[in-house]
């Protein structure tokens, strides 16, 4: 699981209350009115907001109206470092698309009920998120990230389409599925080895995300041993969501799109049952190339570190690579089947 600043936790914490307060009829008609004029005008941004959200839900349970149509979202679901921003940035560049750049939204409901509650937790009556009333909130979930598009992305018409970059939410992407099952959604997955030596680099001191996890340099083995952990827990609900879902869907190795971009992101467009011209891909292709990206902002200690599939070998030890082998077998076998140390 990522780690969250405690602001954002907060933030994401009150918006779930408030909405479930709204959900549940049990938000007052009559709040106290501060006297400071801008306390005045929150509470009556407040009042709005509430209004507007009990509006959409008695005319159908979080169906949009006049904004992205629900089948009109497409998620981006896998593990951070593979290559998502680069593909959401692409998508988002076509005419009549947008990219809801990480909502975490799939983090606030996933963590809840896949890991703060354990499975005896989840049978109990009173949790907000039994299994037993499972019916009931997952409308709540999909009213939830309708309302969060629409009064986010007010520009796109019912024929738009809404990239949600979601890596980092992916532990929440069988609930969302579930939520939206008319929604797209794309499985995007990177050689684990990549994705953590990716994560191992941006650690080290003096690189761009130092700081957050000291382990990168005092303990190496063990930050790769946790991260090759992540990349399970995170990938493997983005794999359970992509298994589960019924609707449009389609899946995409990093190596390949890096390799033949154009090819590839018409083939998603293709499996996903979307029009694009294939010149509006061109040119999407070419602006986001790595070979375009001006060299002082890509290199060694930067977000954009290599973008070249097989760094790892530079970058993990013998041991550590398999390690990771190892701890992510299931995906290595799936998707990386002739790739591992062992076949060298």
């Amino acid at each position: 699981m990522p780690i969250f600043k405690q602001d954002f936790i907060l933030e994401a914490a009150r918006n779930v209350k408030v909405f479930f307060e709204v959900q549940m009829g049990i938000v007052r008609s009559r709040i106290p009115v501060p006297e400071a004029a801008e306390d005045r005008e929150r509470l009556a941004a407040r009042d709005r907001e509430i209004s507007r959200l009990k509006a959409r839900l008695a005319a159908g349970g979080g169906a949009s109206a006049g904004g992205v149509r629900p089948e009109n979202l497409i998620w981006l679901f896998g593990v951070a470092r593979t290559g998502s921003s680069w593909l959401g940035a692409m998508m988002g560049d076509l005419e009549g698309h947008a990219m809801w750049n990480e909502p975490y939204v799939g983090d606030v409901f996933g963590y809840a009920y896949y890991m703060r509650a354990g499975e005896q937790q989840r049978q109990r009556k009173d949790y907000i998120l039994g299994d037993a009333y499972k019916e009931a909130w997952i409308r709540s979930v999909r009213a939830f990230v309708l309302g969060g598009v629409d009064a986010r992305f007010p520009e796109l018409d019912e024929n738009g389409y809404l990239i949600i970059k979601e890596p980092n939410g992916s532990v929440g992407a069988p609930l969302l599925i579930e939520a939206l099952p008319e929604s797209r959604m794309i499985l995007l997955v990177r050689d684990p080895r990549d994705v953590v030596a990716s994560l191992l680099a941006a650690q080290r001191k003096g690189s761009w995300g130092a700081g957050d996890d000291p382990l990168a340099d005092t303990d190496p083995d063990e930050f790769v041993r946790q991260r090759a952990r992540m990349y399970n827990a995170s990938f493997g609900k983005a794999w359970e969501a992509y298994e589960a879902h019924t609707g449009r869907k389609a899946a995409i190795r990093y190596e390949n799109l890096r390799y033949d971009t154009l090819v590839e992101l018409e083939r998603v467009y293709t499996t996903l049952g979307i029009p694009v011209e294939r010149e509006r891909l061109r040119e999407v292709v070419e602006k986001h190339a790595w070979e375009n990206i001006p060299e002082k902002q890509k290199g060694p200690n930067k977000p954009r570190r290599k973008a070249r599939p097989g760094g790892w070998k530079e970058d993990l030890t013998p041991e550590q690579a398999r390690m990771v082998e190892e701890i992510t077998a299931p995906v290595m076998s799936e998707f990386y089947p002739s790739l591992t140390t062992q076949s060298d």
